[in-house]
């Protein structure tokens, strides 16, 4: 095994791993994603969002959680890697934006007693971000002569 393909399925390992663990949170409706949507939610209603807010809250969750099922699929086969690099880069850019521009914060709320989760979440997120850059990198269309 060329050390490109090695590092190709390190990455789509890492990505999908990250995105299949936090199905059980996102699909399951638990506390920790709860607090998550609520607290951007909260934070959309200051921003003129508010007619949203709620659904997001509500729903969030789950079409986050589908559309990283979706990105993991599309990794799986080469032909359509990229667009699995890429659906993933925006759904972490956006994960990057609530955890830096809005209250959620980098060491957010896991439950309601309080605890914090030292910003694992966060960096869990910068971590795929990169890998999906990578990979959206290594697979992307290159020019040919024919394609002019």
């Amino acid at each position: 095994m060329t050390a490109k393909k090695l590092l190709t399925y390190a990455l789509i390992g890492f990505v999908i791993f990250v995105f299949l663990q936090s199905l059980v949170y996102k699909f399951s409706g638990s506390e920790q994603t709860e607090i998550i949507f609520t607290t951007i939610a909260e934070w959309m209603k200051t921003v003129g969002l508010g007619l949203i807010a709620p659904s997001f809250a509500a729903l969030g969750g789950y079409v986050v959680g589908g559309a990283e099922l979706i990105a993991s699929g599309l990794l799986i086969k080469s032909s359509t890697r990229r667009y699995g690099a890429l659906l993933g880069l925006a759904i972490m850019s956006g994960a990057i934006f609530f955890h830096l521009g809005t209250p959620l914060g980098v060491d957010r709320k896991i439950n309601a007693a309080g605890d914090t989760d030292g910003g694992v979440l966060f960096f869990m997120a910068c971590g795929v971000w990169l890998c999906c850059a990578i990979l959206y990198l290594m697979n992307r269309k290159r020019k040919t002569s024919s394609d002019w």
